[in-house]
């Protein structure tokens, strides 16, 4: 079998490859062994990535959004830890990115603190109201959740989860660390392009909700364009409240009550019980051990579990042998994928309702397992607990490095497109659509319960070797948040790309296997999304092994990811075209707290 790519040069694309090579004859060897890769017009290095790695000694971020990740080095050049730069960022990116992510959705972080040496994980996800029950949705002849309104609705957990994690590894005070986000709101800001696109889809979506119209439209009636300036008012009034008052008014205060106040008024089921008793959990995260490579997720009820299931598959392969872009190598990770998301469907639900079985799941037995059920030559087409309904998500990812070496994965989002798409009343944001994934099956372990906690999609990422962070990362967008991170792990791991071309190297989405609503499989085994990188002949070779395929252009993934180089004590950033994002880092002496 041909050998795909060169091995991607024989793997020689890693963090001391081609980076380092120098001549013409260097510079002419990369460009044509790098170009099945995909090609960018470069006049240096590896023309096979959009941008260069970013380089730097004292910290770094990387956001979805330049201004983001300039609130987050400003915050880290006033002594801020990365924790507070995190939600610097975060903060900004409700402010600039509004559809993806904001305080009325959820959060979940992983933190490794250079002092202890200990990773935690936070879930910060919120409640299904305690008033609201499957009974409600028979009564009203509902087969399923409505994935829009104040029936999708749960308790958002991200400003808890601002304050859980400041309170555990914060230096600055909350309203230094909230003022940039402030000042945008009330100021203004251009709309970055990308954004722009997504914003586009409110034209229609607000039409029932005169509060949403108000706040994400400009005058209340026509939506922003690219590189036209837009302020949310409402949002810096309520980012104030927060900075100065804590998390007691989101949860017990006035925002709660304009909330619970307009829940009640539009067929809403919150009540300030809901709001009051929402606590946060801090977690132990999981991992398994990928060629000497730690990888940690979050436990459910998020999907991480399912990244540690693909790669526990994967392993048991010579990957780099295969070569990226080979129809094996692209056969094996849709196969696996199948496989997991079909765990996914049918064990992942919050434990603390459920049993779920993650040691099992995610253990080398059981994947060896699993993987005598791949066929390497026939697509599958039956997948156990599966569903055809696919999931959509509009996130945002970041993470952030300090000089102390910290580190924070951190990731936040609405879910769907500015979430239930319901702004309620003059708060400045929209309420998330959650509550959606839950089953309405009385059988099923993610079915919906009062007070309980949806399937959640969003996962932050961090890889660790010898006891050490050496990989901070993550891909944002909902069902393709487990295959992209995997095939961003493959392409650093196996094929040895620097972490900028791991994320841009093209990728592929299959849908259509598993959600966890708990209806039916697709019986002709789903579809394959691949971008215009992948090889021709491959394409072709998985039509032949029964796969359907559909080029794609949308809902590949945003990918940011900061590499830590102990031995030359030196930072790597990297972010992707398919976002509006940037990596920056500083050298700059930053001054202890």
């Amino acid at each position: 079998m041909r050998v795909w790519v060169n091995a991607v040069v024989a793997g020689v694309l890693g963090l001391s490859g081609l980076l380092e090579q120098s001549g013409l004859e260097a510079q002419e060897r990369s460009r044509t062994e790098t170009a099945p890769i995909g090609r960018y017009d470069r006049p240096m290095g590896p023309i096979a990535q959009s941008r260069s790695v970013v380089y730097a000694r004292g910290g770094m971020a990387c956001t979805s959004d330049p201004r983001a990740t300039a609130a987050a080095l400003a915050i880290l050049n006033q002594g801020g830890s990365a924790v507070d730069a995190a939600i610097a960022a975060n903060a900004v990116l409700g402010v600039v990115e509004p559809m993806s992510c904001g305080i009325g959705g959820d959060l979940y972080s992983i933190v490794w603190d250079s002092k202890t040496g200990q990773l935690s994980g936070l879930n910060a996800s919120g409640r299904s109201p305690r008033s609201l029950t499957r009974e409600v949705f028979r009564e009203k002849e509902l087969k399923e959740i409505p994935t829009f309104g104040p029936l999708s609705w749960s308790v958002p957990g991200c400003v808890a989860g601002w304050f859980d994690l400041h309170e555990r590894y914060g230096r600055l005070p909350m309203k230094q660390v909230l003022e940039p986000a402030i000042r945008l709101a009330e100021d203004g800001f251009p709309v970055a392009p990308i954004i722009a696109g997504y914003w586009s889809r409110g034209a229609t979506i607000f039409k029932d909700w005169p509060d949403s119209q108000a706040t994400y439209l400009i005058e209340g009636k026509r939506l922003p364009n690219a590189g036209e300036i837009f302020s949310n008012p409402r949002l810096a009034a309520s980012y104030r409240q927060i900075a100065s008052e804590g998390r007691d008014v989101f949860y017990r205060g006035s925002i709660a009550e304009r909330i619970v106040e307009f829940s009640r008024s539009h067929g809403g089921y919150f009540q300030m019980e809901d709001f009051a008793k929402h606590e946060n959990t801090w977690v132990d995260p999981i991992s398994t051990n990928y060629r000497g490579y730690d990888v940690w997720q979050i436990p459910p009820n998020g999907q991480g579990l399912s990244v540690l299931q693909i790669l526990n598959v994967l392993q048991q392969y010579d990957i780099p042998s295969m070569g990226w872009g080979s129809p094996d190598y692209t056969h094996l990770l849709i196969e696996a994928k199948k496989l997991a998301y079909a765990d996914r469907a049918r064990f992942y639900a919050d434990m603390a309702f459920e049993e779920v079985p993650v040691d099992a799941l995610k253990s080398m037995e059981y994947a060896k397992r699993q993987n005598a059920r791949i066929d390497m030559k026939t697509a599958a087409t039956e997948v156990p607990h599966g569903d055809p309904k696919l999931i959509h998500g509009d996130t945002v990812y970041l993470c952030v490095v300090d000089k102390d070496r910290n580190c924070c994965s951190l990731i936040q989002s609405n879910y769907n497109g500015f979430g239930s798409q319901v702004v309620p009343g003059d708060v400045g944001f929209a309420l998330q659509n959650r509550g959606n994934l839950f089953s309405l099956a009385d059988d099923h372990p993610n079915r919906l319960e009062p007070g309980k906690r949806p399937f959640h999609t969003i996962i932050p990422s961090m890889v660790t070797k010898d006891g050490k962070p050496v990989f901070v990362f993550g891909v944002m967008g909902g069902d393709m948040q487990p295959q992209g991170q995997v095939q961003v792990l493959v392409n650093w791991i196996d094929f040895g790309m620097n972490i900028q071309m791991a994320g841009d190297a093209a990728r592929v989405r299959h849908e259509g296997s598993a959600t966890p609503t708990g209806t039916p499989a697709d019986p002709k085994g789903g579809t394959v999304h691949y971008e215009s990188g992948l090889p021709p002949e491959t394409v072709a070779e998985l039509e032949r092994r029964g796969h359907t395929l559909r080029p794609a252009r949308s809902s590949m993934g945003g990918y940011q990811g900061i590499l830590i180089d102990w031995e030359n004590q030196v930072l790597h950033g990297a972010t992707e075209s398919r976002n509006d994002g940037v990596a920056m880092g500083t050298d700059a002496w930053m001054p202890s707290p």
